[in-house]
């Protein structure tokens, strides 16, 4: 039984410490799924603070502890429609200038040789980027990322290729425009 299995079933027993250590291990993970749904950070604050809060009072529900990371992401990626459903349709210029604004300090977190590749993810329809990101960067596969997105396996093959054939258009015109 591997070290998340055995923090959720002690999560599981409440035991808060347990718990506590399985949100941090998944801390970063949620911070990147959810801002790539949310574009303002205190969103992503109140939708992971949100998630925490329900996995903690739901966690006893987990029917296999191997998918706990999955789970959390559901219940994560459900949090963050939920208040992309109660904000305005209407981005604010103020709202767009925060965005900007953090996707640089993302930029300058990662690797810069790859800022071209994350401005072209970033670029991608919500639809498109969302499947690349669980795929590439955290590493989920197709199965739990249908679970995750509650789509088809079919589905999500079919917007990883697209997405990929976007990428590659969209790098290609990058490098032609340099």
């Amino acid at each position: 039984m591997g070290e998340i299995e055995q923090l959720v079933r002690r999560a599981k027993k409440r035991d808060p410490d347990a718990f506590t250590e399985l949100m941090q291990l998944h801390e970063k993970d949620m911070y990147r799924t959810a801002s790539a749904i949310l574009p303002q950070d205190a969103d992503i604050a109140d939708a992971i603070q949100e998630t925490i809060v329900k996995a903690f009072s739901g966690v006893h529900t987990l029917r296999n502890d191997k998918y706990a990371k999955t789970w959390l992401m559901r219940i994560l990626i459900n949090e963050c429609y939920t208040i992309l459903r109660k904000s305005s349709k209407l981005t604010s210029l103020d709202v767009m200038d925060e965005q900007t604004k953090a996707e640089k300090i993302m930029m300058t977190k990662e690797k810069a040789d790859y800022s071209e590749l994350y401005q072209a993810i970033n670029a991608l329809k919500e639809e498109l980027r969302l499947p690349v990101i669980l795929y590439y960067i955290e590493d989920f596969n197709i199965r739990e990322i249908a679970q995750i997105l509650d789509i088809t396996e079919g589905a999500v093959q079919k917007r990883l290729a697209r997405a990929r054939g976007k990428l590659r258009c969209n790098l290609r015109e990058s490098e032609a425009a340099i």
